[in-house]
């Protein structure tokens, strides 16, 4: 990795992320595809960008993203988080408006376990009285 570019790990739900930023042009690709490519879903992108947007930043750092494990939300969950990290250490002075959004924070929401004699986590089994 060269000196001009900042590495950033994320992680949300069971995905892991690598973010590495270098200054550019503005693109973004994930695990070696184009990021339209690879998020097909708008909304997946526009959680991605958030940290890139929140400090006017998006065309000034090409970012190379390579991620896995989980779906694709939690993979964008996991980007987002990468990129924000490594803006976090490329732009220290960045750190406040990047806190204030909420984009340094770790989502630490998972998957609840299925419990034994039920359907689900949650869901119980129809309940006859008769």
């Amino acid at each position: 990795m060269a000196k001009d570019a900042y590495h950033g790990t994320g992680r949300r739900k069971t995905s892991v992320a690598q973010a590495f930023l270098k200054r550019g042009t503005g693109i973004i690709t994930v695990n070696g595809r184009a990021l339209e490519e690879y998020f097909p879903i708008p909304s997946t992108r526009i959680e991605l960008m958030k940290p890139l947007v929140t400090i006017k930043e998006d065309k000034r750092f090409d970012v190379r993203i390579w991620t896995s494990g989980g779906g694709l939300s939690g993979q964008a969950g996991a980007a987002r988080l990468a990129i924000a990290r490594a803006l976090n250490t490329t732009l220290p002075e960045q750190r406040s408006p990047l806190k204030k959004a909420g984009l340094l924070t770790r989502d630490p929401r998972k998957r609840e376990r299925k419990k034994s004699g039920q359907p689900g986590a949650r869901k119980r089994f129809q309940f006859s009285k008769r």
